[in-house]
Order: C-alpha cells, then sequence, then structure tokens
C-alpha cells in the first residue's frame, strides 16, 4: 500500500468514524484516534460486506455501501463507548 493510499484510508475513517459518532446518541468519551481506528475498520468491513452481497459495483456513489460502513461505525463507537463508560465507573479521582 502506498502513503497515498494510507493517507486516503485514514481520512476515510476519520469521515466514517465521525458519521458514526453523530448516529449514536450521547456523549462518547473516546479520542479522536480510536474514533479514525473504529472508522478505518468499519469502512474495510463495510466494504468486504457489500463485496460479498454483490452491491459493490453501482454507478455513482456507492449509497449502500455507505450505509454499511456508517452503521458499523455507529455500532463500533457505541460498544468502545459503553466498554470505556463501564470501566471509569468505579474509578475515583
Amino acid at each position: 500500500m502506498s502513503a497515498t493510499g494510507i493517507i486516503t484510508a485514514l481520512i476515510i475513517g476519520l469521515i466514517i468514524g465521525a458519521l458514526g459518532r453523530l448516529v449514536v446518541p450521547g456523549k462518547q468519551n473516546i479520542p479522536i484516534w480510536l474514533t479514525m481506528l473504529i472508522g478505518v475498520a468499519a469502512a474495510l468491513l463495510g466494504t468486504v460486506l457489500a463485496n460479498a452481497l454483490g452491491v459493490n459495483n453501482t454507478r455513482g456513489v456507492d449509497w449502500v455501501e455507505l450505509l454499511f460502513q456508517v452503521v458499523l461505525a455507529a455500532i463500533g463507537v457505541a460498544l468502545v463507548a459503553g466498554i470505556g463508560s463501564r470501566r471509569s465507573v468505579g474509578r475515583r479521582y
């Protein structure tokens, strides 16, 4: 993978992760790098899912693939935010 491909994946991951965070209600106390990581993973998994279901080759914007990616990112953000909030409940500062 070239440097351009890595930078593109990070930018797409940030956008997908941010869209996933917007879908999840409430405040998520997770850092931006974790949002980006979740977004990159969701983008990759959403593409694989779209390929498996045969909806990856459409004209123009692949709305179904984008929907898969955002939904997967929202699920990932909700899971990570939920795990993080459970860990911090018992902490005293």
